[in-house]
């Protein structure tokens, strides 16, 4: 199978349906969080609370789903969303920052989808049992390099198999729900009306918020897989249906709970807690149904990123921005140079888990910060392009279109900020050293390097960079 170098001018990508595009949404945002969102709620809150919690969480993601829609169909000249749209909107450095950033951040998840299931695995087999064994990292090495060959034989077949596993991850969860209901106790449920009596229902709202915000990561799975689409206006339907659908997934989930156990034994679970409350319906099988489903889950969501995370940094490197490595694809329009990137990162990653769990967990902690950027970039876009929108043609759906960036860009500011400062200083010890890519792409090109502007953006970056391996060499700063 031949590789080559691809231009602007390269054949028409391979296209999938709306429908497949979806299970890019869903595959990347059901993962391993679903199956712990019953026993992560009961700790903090009650029925009350946690229909709260997925009331404004939703509420705030719904808006980003609804920019992310507006803009497949206002710019659609504009693939891979995050990346593309961080670029229009701020420039070609802070483009580069978001899909390097996004990069990053679905490496370091896949790294943890690899430890997680090898961990769920150590449940029945002692050799892989915590997921950073010699036999565990061999094991997920090998998975590794098999969705690799997978993925490299041709982008409709990944898209086949992603849709499949996502339905095949769904249905459990969907069991899971139905055979809640069916053994379903009014007088639990009324007894978990409300949460902790000592804990006021902000807190107990506040406590669930941030569970709630990176449990919708992956909201942008069909803008980032956008060059795919068959037409243009299938993106924006298919980030509104995968979020709704998700989004009713998460809420069920969280509330046939609280009708099978009291609040204080859901919390007491050992996750993932839907094990827990499933046995408590059906019996101990229902403990091993669970565990399964969740590798199933975890693999689905693995397959996801790293289709997206390839196409982000493809798109980055046709338009000069990433060296031409990242372009290279072979004849059946996979994006072998960053598929092949992503992969090796993920497997030096796997290594590193061998010798330092503390920098595993960094890499962790930073996969949330690293996916939040996109976002704050992203919303202020929309909120551009609705903006210039309402001065050249104001009406009524122009302004609604305002409304919703606006709402969407303090929502995710606010989940930035959420995310704790030190993460993001943290981010700028991978982003700052990863801009030497960027100034590679444009000294190739003969173009200069930053603006005045995103020369600022560097500078405070790379003092932020700085300060950051400062705290963390006097302890500062602990992850």
């Amino acid at each position: 199978m031949s590789d080559s170098v691809v231009a602007r001018s390269a054949p028409a990508p391979a296209t999938v349906s709306t429908l497949t595009l979806s299970t890019f949404v869903i595959g990347s945002m059901v993962g391993a969080g679903v199956f712990s969102l019953p026993g992560t709620f009961s700790a903090q809150t009650g029925v009350v609370g946690s229909l709260v919690a997925w009331a404004v969480a939703g509420t705030g993601m719904f808006m980003l789903a609804l920019v992310f829609q507006r803009l497949a169909a206002r710019r659609p000249e504009l693939d891979a969303g995050v990346y593309s749209y961080a670029r229009a909107g701020f420039g070609r450095y802070l483009g580069f920052l978001s899909a390097f950033g996004y990069w990053a951040s679905a490496c370091a998840g896949n790294v943890f989808y690899w430890v997680f299931i090898m961990s769920t695995v150590g449940a029945v087999v002692p050799a892989v049992a915590g997921g950073d064994t010699p036999v565990a990292v061999a094991v997920s090495s090998a998975g590794l390099w098999v969705f690799f060959l997978l993925v490299r034989r041709g982008t409709r077949e990944a898209a086949a198999v992603n849709r499949i596993v996502s339905v095949a991850k769904v249905l459990p969860i969907v069991a899971f729900v139905f055979l809640c209901l069916f053994a379903f106790d009014p007088a639990v449920f009324a007894a978990n009306i409300s949460g902790p009596a000592d804990l006021p229902l902000y807190d107990q709202v506040r406590g669930t918020l941030l569970v709630t915000v990176f449990a919708f990561i992956g909201v942008e799975g069909a803008s980032a897989y956008s060059r795919h689409a068959r037409r243009r206006r299938d993106v924006g339907r298919a980030t509104v249906l995968g979020f709704v659908s998700v989004l009713a997934i998460f809420l069920s989930v969280t509330i046939v709970s609280f009708g099978i156990l009291p609040r204080e034994r859901i919390a007491a679970l050992a996750q993932p807690s839907m094990a827990g409350v499933l046995a408590e319906v059906v019996g101990p099988w229902g403990a091993g149904f669970v565990g399964v489903s969740l590798i199933v889950a975890v693999l689905g969501a693995y397959l996801s990123w790293t289709l997206m995370a390839a196409e982000v940094l493809l798109v980055a490197a046709r338009d000069g921005d990433l060296p031409p490595v990242f372009a290279r694809t072979n004849d059946r329009d996979v994006p072998v140079g960053a598929l092949t990137m992503s992969t090796l990162l993920v497997q030096v990653l796997l290594i590193v888990v061998l010798f330092s769990t503390n920098a595993f967990n960094v890499a962790l902690s930073l996969t949330s910060a690293f996916a939040l950027i996109p976002y704050v970039l992203t919303a202020g876009y929309g909120l551009r392009v609705a903006l210039a929108d309402a001065r050249s043609a104001p009406s009524l759906r122009v302004a609604g279109a305002v409304v919703v960036a606006v709402c969407a860009t303090g929502y995710t500011i606010f989940l930035l900020a959420a995310a704790g400062g030190q993460y993001l200083l943290l981010a700028t010890l991978v982003l700052v050293p990863g801009s030497l890519l960027f100034a590679l792409a444009r000294r190739r090109n003969d173009e200069r390097v930053f603006t005045p502007w995103e020369g600022v953006v560097f500078a405070v970056a790379g003092a932020a960079a700085i300060a950051a391996a400062v705290l963390l060499a006097l302890g500062t700063i602990t992850v």
